[in-house]
């Protein structure tokens, strides 16, 4: 039983390593040889609109990639008979950016029909958003497919804001993910903004014995409550990361050795020797953490793809072929 159970694990790290090398940096250099440069393009226009973008299509390849795999699942639109992943309560209204996968669709689609996926897009589009806010840029190995299939209860595999070190801690790793590489995942929350619904449990509801999070910087809460009222308006946002909203910086971290973490999710990272000693080196290294981030970026977005001639290339990243 024991040598069965070696030989699966190996078939298992064979299949995925088979997968990654059908992945590769250049991947369009022949058949769409300006298919990077038209999505960075397209996420240099949307971000000079509105910086906010940015971070909304680094979240939306993490949401992708943490459901079903990096896919392009979290791009399709829901129909009468199927709620998507985009509009779960996990991703809508938060998730936005979707203009701008479509917009750089339109154009390759002239360009290159039919040879660039939508899942590689977005991929090319995370990356170009960190590079523009100031973070390291990457090379994306490309060469996905994009999926077929798009079901909203699927959105299970996402972390919330509530969630506990532990419970991080468990769910990256059922992706394949360290510690250390969720702690340095988290520093995504440097950039972008929260609806006051994901956190307002903690300035007014947190548990039986009190209302506020005694974790909580009462400063910061106090500013929190101004701009997030206990009516639970689901339109009103506060930044994630009020010193730099739009800037991939280490300031996230600095915060949560304040006590400013926004949500549950962030503070917690204190609340282990291992995490709050690597939320303190990353505080104090931003080099070093920007290039530990683009390393987890790059290893995040091969997670489950599709490659070969499973999936398609969708024509309509919103809509499956016919």
């Amino acid at each position: 039983m024991k040598k069965l159970l070696v030989c699966i694990a190996l078939v298992l790290v064979s299949l995925s390593r088979c997968v990654e090398s059908q992945l590769q940096v250049g991947f369009y250099k022949d058949s769409c040889r300006l298919a990077e440069f038209i999505v960075k393009d397209e996420v240099r226009k949307a971000f000079i609109k509105d910086k906010g973008l940015a971070a909304g299509l680094v979240r939306m390849h993490f949401h992708d990639c943490f459901v079903r795999g990096c896919e392009g699942s979290v791009l399709i639109d829901s129909t009468l008979s199927n709620t998507a992943e985009k509009d779960s309560p996990a991703n809508n209204p938060s998730l936005r950016g979707f203009e701008v996968i479509d917009s750089a669709k339109a154009r390759l689609e002239t360009m290159c029909k039919g040879v660039v996926s939508c899942a590689d897009i977005l991929a090319f589009a995370a990356r170009d958003s960190v590079e523009i806010t100031g973070g390291f840029g990457y090379n994306v190995p490309a060469g996905r497919r994009d999926g077929r299939v798009s079901l909203a209860p699927e959105t299970i595999n996402l972390p919330l804001p509530s969630f506990n070190v532990n419970q991080l801690t468990q769910l990256f790793a059922n992706k394949g993910f360290t510690q250390e590489e969720m702690v340095t995942l988290s520093g995504a929350h440097t950039i972008g903004r929260s609806h006051c619904t994901s956190f307002n449990n903690r300035l007014y509801s947190f548990n039986t014995t009190v209302n506020q999070d005694p974790s909580l910087d009462p400063t910061y809460a106090s500013m929190l409550k101004q701009r997030c009222p206990q009516n639970n308006d689901s339109t009103l946002v506060v930044p994630m990361d009020p010193p730099s909203p739009n800037m991939m910086d280490t300031s996230y971290y600095q915060g949560i050795l304040a006590n400013r973490g926004l949500f549950t999710s962030d503070q917690t990272l204190l609340t282990n020797s291992a995490t709050a000693n690597q939320v303190t080196q990353n505080a104090r290294n931003p080099f070093i953490w920007k290039k530990i981030f683009a390393a987890a970026m790059v290893k995040m977005g091969k997670i489950g793809v599709l490659t070969g001639s499973a999936g398609e290339i969708r024509a309509n990243c919103r809509v499956i072929n016919s």
